[in-house]
């Protein structure tokens, strides 16, 4: 392999599939491994890199898949090894790397781990878990929260003591203090690497240590921020996460996991951050090559999205994150879809392509989740169809994340052409004139933008590799760019308004790109960006 073989994460599109929710092929109501394989040609056809599979293992599924009772095997709902295995063996066909998630924070109840270190305090697994005595007044051991709502610890009868658990009570906490479940879950690692997986997603990779004096969190200061990933109309933002995650051992364990992935060349792996201060946790996590590859936070999954908000968001990440290596997100499985987090009040073709164009012109990776780049908005779920356990505590202030799961919309049909029956969740209505089949047949659809933009994006090395920073051109509306990559500059000027805007460029342009699909004016220096456009040009 090739130096750029080695590092096709590094700026690198990931698409992210969630297969409940992408294609059924065997007719049940749930997408399946076998519907994912017969939809990868489209996939190849957006020219990304990679795609990343959310949970398909064994489970319980009382957090659909994030509760994991058999680490080395497949969910039956989802098909069998060796449907993965075909899966594989399709996507390296087409060119397409594969990476799966990775949920070794906790596990379901179910695991036969769990199941043995609830036993008593002497077996084999009885330090696997985190486990705790009750304070004298038989109240939980301090006041850490999780984030599906209530304390973060469950009594339990057998031990007589508590457990943890950051988010449902199936879902108890490993204790990765524990060097045997260290070990355990490099080794589950490694058996999915050995069939062929190019890399994972690890789910909260933050959380995996807790400090073992199980200190009390502070409350967070008045006038600070609070914690990012969760909604902040709930309680666990309240607190400082000082003591329950984001603890310092966890960097020697990322060591040990970067020195196993560096066994398998061409790996990576990208973490999933919700912190109190998730940049400095990023910098932490991947800088000096020896820990993540990349991870991403939840600075563009979250409601803010001025042009201010933005080009903070990149000065920070540029003066905090140093060598570390972003991925960007607009849009996942856990947040409201961008398309109406951020898009509500702008034009549905137009904006979602815009703000594309944003994350696919910055320093670092990016990740696209399905359904994204046919512009769909987040879905309506009436709450008798609601099956995410986050969302009923809450509602109807915060309806889970049921929304942004609904099943992808193939054809113009019932059921979107996902499945031939109801599906687990509702397809909206007004997903089914968004669906691929329609857009293909339509020249001027966002699906074909987005397709074109994407494969241009990806013969710009400067864009792929290139470092960042910002240049001012007098107007505050306007987002500009400068990606430099081995002596070579590209200037990007966004314009994510819906009026046109006119900036000044005190710079020297050597030539205007083009292929993109934008528009734009230039005279002598100004710069006229009509609404949801951008610019892109070499600088001399």
């Amino acid at each position: 392999m090739t130096t750029s073989d080695l590092n096709w994460w590094k700026g690198g599109i990931i698409y992210q599939i969630y297969p409940r929710s992408f294609m059924d092929a065997n007719g049940d109501g749930i997408g399946d491994l076998a519907g994912i394989t017969s939809k990868l040609d489209y996939v190849a056809s957006l020219g990304v890199d990679a795609i990343w599979l959310s949970p398909i293992f064994t489970s319980p599924m009382k957090d659909f898949g994030y509760d994991v009772s058999d680490y080395c095997d497949i969910d039956p709902m989802f098909g069998s090894l060796e449907d993965f295995k075909t899966l594989i063996s399709r996507a390296h066909g087409l060119g397409l790397k594969v990476m799966i998630d990775q949920v070794i924070s906790h596990s379901a109840d179910s695991h036969p781990w769990f199941e043995e270190s609830r036993q008593d305090k002497t077996n084999d697994k009885a330090d696997w878990y985190v486990w705790a005595d009750p304070k004298p007044d038989g109240s939980p051991p301090n006041n850490w929260l999780s984030i599906f709502g209530g304390s973060a610890w469950k009594w339990d009868s057998r031990r007589l003591q508590y457990y943890l658990h950051n988010f449902l009570e199936s879902q108890p906490d490993f204790n990765f203090h524990n060097p045997d479940v260290r070990e355990a879950h490099l080794n589950n690692m490694r058996f999915w690497l050995d069939l062929g997986v190019d890399g994972f997603r690890l789910d909260t990779v933050n959380f995996y240590f807790h400090s073992e004096g199980l200190e009390d969190n502070p409350p967070v200061p008045p006038g600070e921020p609070k914690t990012m990933g969760a909604p902040h109309d709930n309680p666990y933002t309240y607190q400082r996460h000082v003591y329950d995650l984001s603890r310092p051992e966890n960097l020697d364990f990322l060591k040990d996991l970067r020195a196993m992935m560096d066994e398998y060349p061409g790996t990576t792996t990208v973490g999933e951050l919700g912190d109190d201060f998730p940049l400095k946790r990023m910098a932490e996590y991947t800088s000096g090559g020896d820990k993540l590859h990349m991870a991403y936070t939840f600075d563009f999954l979250n409601t803010p999205h001025s042009p201010q908000y933005i080009r903070t968001t990149l000065a920070n990440m540029n003066d905090i994150v140093g060598d570390g290596w972003p991925c960007w997100a607009l849009s996942n499985h856990d947040v409201v879809r961008a398309c109406t987090r951020w898009g509500a009040n702008e034009d549905p073709v137009a904006y979602p392509l815009i703000a594309m164009a944003l994350i696919l012109s910055l320093r670092g990776s990016v990740c696209l989740y399905q359904g994204e780049e046919l512009g769909l908005p987040e879905a309506e779920v009436p709450f008798e169809r609601i099956q995410d356990p986050y969302g009923k505590p809450l509602w109807p202030v915060f309806k889970g994340r049921d929304g942004c799961r609904t099943p992808m919309v193939w054809e113009n049909v019932a059921q979107g052409g996902f499945s031939t029956i109801e599906p687990w969740l509702p397809v909206d209505d007004r997903h089914l004139p968004l669906s691929v089949a329609e857009q293909e047949a339509d020249p001027s659809a966002l699906l074909h933008k987005v397709r074109r933009l994407i494969h241009w994006r990806q013969k710009q090395p400067e864009l792929i590799n290139g470092e960042l920073s910002q240049l001012e051109v007098g107007n505050e509306e306007l987002i500009a760019l400068v990606r430099e990559y081995e002596g070579q500059r590209v200037l990007v000027v966004l314009n994510m308004t819906s009026e046109t805007q006119q900036g000044e460029l005190n710079c020297t342009i050597s030539d205007v790109l083009e292929g993109h699909g934008f528009t734009a004016e230039l005279k002598d220096n100004s710069l006229i960006l009509p609404a949801y456009q951008a610019f892109y040009a070499k600088l001399a």
